[in-house]
């Protein structure tokens, strides 16, 4: 099958669209947080060699983390609709694998939190020293990571009960 993460934009959306059980919140929270990474990554790429060096070293590592952080996003659109499938098959297993399963259906949108605030904490600097045409950028970048750490913490509530 393929993966969610490979689909265009409009593939995604269709199948979002459809009355199946993947891919859902927990996967378009990580895809939401993927665009505000990579809008980061845009800015910072937009912002390198425009003042000094000093900056452009700062610039290149803001990059490098949130090229790493947009490529884990898009892993875990994947890893949530995974994650969901088996704690939906398992409500009918025993105990253990019930609760194996619930624990999984947790984590991944735990991640997809956790690494909102990571990619957010990176936006700052973007703003003192980056391109300042490009304030907008940051501030969707931020709206959209914001956006994704709620809707992971939201599936966690609704996973865990």
């Amino acid at each position: 099958m393929k993966k969610f993460q490979d689909h265009t934009l409009t593939e995604y959306c269709e199948v979002l669209s459809q009355k199946l059980p993947t891919p859902g919140g927990g996967s378009a929270a990580a895809l939401s947080a993927a665009l505000g990474a990579a809008l980061i990554s845009m800015v910072a790429n937009y912002s390198l060699g425009k003042k000094t060096p000093d900056i452009d070293v700062k610039l290149n590592e803001i990059l490098a983390k949130s090229e790493k952080l947009r490529k884990r996003f898009l892993e875990l659109v994947d890893l949530d609709a995974e994650a969901y499938l088996n704690f939906v098959k398992a409500k009918k297993a025993d105990e253990k694998t019930k609760e194996a399963a619930k624990k999984a259906a947790c984590d991944v949108p735990l991640e997809v939190a956790k690494l909102c605030y990571e990619a957010i904490d990176l936006t700052p600097y973007l703003v003192l020293e980056g391109n300042k045409f490009l304030v907008s950028d940051v501030e969707v970048a931020l709206e959209l990571l914001g956006a994704a750490y709620k809707s992971a913490i939201f599936n966690v509530r609704i996973n865990q009960s």
